[in-house]
């Protein structure tokens, strides 16, 4: 695989989601976990969303339940829950395991596209994000910690 155009995922009620249909258009993805911590990140997102979108940032949320334990819901309580607590309107997919043998072939690809610090390639929790291009190649990889509203800039030069 070559690019983030080359991987389909399932959408959060369990449709295939092909990637290519993004192709020309930068993504923000992110492991996200409904009773984390870095829970709030979600209505951050869902700004980055809303100011972004319609210059075509996409910004896809993929539930994550391997650390802590801090997603243990089905899909549909974790829509409800992005939806009811922080108006989320961007795409949730399907929830996903982004580490080990059982990783996502998406997520496998980007931590070997955009490997964290002193080389890992293991997330290493909830809100991990990574940008990608409108050419579908990683730009940057962002810490947990990172909050939305600091990749801003990174975003805008992404969008230019």
């Amino acid at each position: 695989m070559s690019s983030i155009h080359d991987f389909e995922a399932l959408s959060i009620d369990g449709k295939p989601v092909s990637l290519a249909q993004f192709k020309g258009q930068p993504l923000l993805i992110v492991n996200t976990a409904s009773a984390c911590g870095f829970t709030p990140q979600l209505g951050g997102l869902e700004k980055l969303h809303q100011t972004y979108g319609a210059r075509g940032l996409v910004v896809l949320g993929f539930p994550c339940n391997q650390f802590g334990s801090q997603d243990p819901g089905s899909n549909d309580e974790i829509a409800s829950f992005c939806q009811l607590n922080y108006g989320v309107s961007f795409p949730m997919m399907e929830k996903v395991n982004v580490n080990g043998a059982e990783a996502h072939p998406l997520w496998q690809w980007l931590t070997a596209e955009a490997p964290g610090l002193l080389g890992s390639k293991a997330i290493k929790w909830n809100f991990t994000k990574f940008l990608v291009g409108r050419d579908g190649r990683v730009i940057k990889r962002y810490a947990p910690q990172d909050a939305p509203e600091k990749l801003a800039a990174d975003i805008e030069a992404a969008l230019a």
